[in-house]
């Protein structure tokens, strides 16, 4: 087995997490939208699902960063 497989493997696994965030971020996205559309939407839960989504994009700018290597100029 190569030394290189297991970072591989991991990084194809975070690849993974992150395709599954984007669409759950989506999700949420058309869920806000919907409720927004209409005429009496609860502002309480769009606020929560917007924060929902703000979580998701933290957490997919975190796994985009350890993916990214660190370069020393």
């Amino acid at each position: 087995m190569n030394d290189d497989e297991p970072d591989l493997q991991s990084e194809a696994a975070v690849r993974a997490q992150i395709a599954h965030l984007r669409q759950e971020h989506q999700d949420l996205d058309a869920a806000v939208c919907a409720l927004e559309a209409q005429p009496q939407a609860d502002q309480l839960q769009v606020a929560r699902l917007k924060k929902k989504k703000l979580v998701l994009r933290d957490q997919i700018t975190k796994l985009e960063d350890g993916l990214t290597p660190d370069i020393i100029a």
